[in-house]
């Protein structure tokens, strides 16, 4: 077992630095945007996408750009609640639209070139699919509850797109450091809360044997027998439990586990619910390892809790109609 310097150093300290220098990307793209009025010109692609759900304009900024980075659209859209641009509500509902715009980048940084020649082409635009539709689902109810929840609310966009004289005649220099002074302030109430949250989530996981002692005292000392139940539900066949204990902790490796079995021993179609039901269990662990890290550094705990909870939510709930959908076809 490392020793607790160790762990803060070599896998707390990375993951924050990372992290800090992704959001400091996208806030600082956000002022830059605000400072050289960009904001109006993206808003008008974005439109298409935030219009159905009564957004304002400018957010479609930070939708679109979570094609490239989902970091960076997190970033700018905290830079939009914190200006006042967004209320809570309606930070909410941008967020579930997100979640389409950030699964494309992962097309082609994991899925493409990874997941797909590992499962190869049938099996891995089955499941490729699968993930697309549920992230496309969960888009679609933000779009809706947009449509519904906001109907009435009126957002200003000048709180962030200011046109004054004064500040239309700033020189690129001053536009600069206006922009970099606001992406500081922003990255000083953000670095802290990544800091403290990272290094409690690595120092937990790096003990969590003694967490698994626990539940061995009360009787689940054998994963088996919590899954074997899942798995004879679906009709999945017994090789398809080590795959999902594997899935729970690195998906990629959950696809080489199952990827020599694909035929042989499980159907194309009994391969995707397994992979799909390995995601649905590692949501937890997901959640503890990535999510609240990374959701409370930005939001702060009280609406960091709502944005994990929702967020989870509805990728448990896709993930179990998309599971049906392939059980019942």
């Amino acid at each position: 077992m490392q020793s607790l310097l160790t762990v803060l150093l070599e896998e707390a300290l990375p993951r924050v630095l990372t992290i800090t220098l992704l959001i400091g990307v996208g806030v600082g793209l956000a002022n830059l945007a605000v400072e050289y009025g960009l904001v109006k010109l993206v808003a008008r692609v974005g439109h298409y996408l935030t219009e159905p759900a009564n957004l304002p304009p400018e957010v479609g900024t930070a939708v679109l750009t979570n094609a490239v980075s989902v970091t960076a659209g997190y970033g700018m859209l905290a830079e939009f609640r914190e200006d006042g641009l967004l209320d809570d509500r309606a930070t909410l509902i941008a967020v579930i639209i997100n979640t389409f715009f950030g699964f494309i980048q992962h097309i082609f940084t994991y899925y493409g070139p990874v997941l797909i020649p590992i499962l190869g082409l049938q099996v891995g635009l089955m499941y490729v699919g699968a993930r697309a539709g549920i992230s496309l689902g969960i888009t679609l109810v933000g779009l809706l509850a947009g449509a519904v929840l906001l109907r009435n609310d009126d957002y200003d966009g000048s709180s962030i797109d200011p046109d004054t004289p004064e500040e239309d005649s700033q020189t690129n220099r001053e536009k600069l450091r206006t922009a970099a002074e606001n992406t500081a302030d922003r990255l000083r109430s953000i670095v802290p809360r990544l800091a403290v949250v990272y290094s409690l989530v690595f120092v937990a996981l790096e003990y969590s044997d003694r967490i698994l002692a626990v539940f061995a005292s009360v009787g689940l000392d054998d994963p088996n027998a919590v899954l074997e139940p899942i798995a004879g539900l679906l009709g999945l066949p017994g090789a398809a439990i080590p795959v999902i204990l594997v899935s729970l902790v690195d998906p990629t490796t959950g696809a080489i586990t199952v990827a020599p079995l694909i035929e042989d021993v499980l159907t194309p179609e009994e391969t995707v619910i397994t992979l799909l039901v390995g995601s649905l269990i590692s949501l937890t662990i997901g959640t503890v390892k990535r999510s609240i890290p990374f959701q409370y550094g930005i939001w702060g705990a009280s609406f960091g809790t709502k944005v994990i909870v929702v967020n989870v939510c509805l990728k448990a709930a896709f993930i179990l109609v998309a599971i049906g959908v392939f059980f019942v076809v």
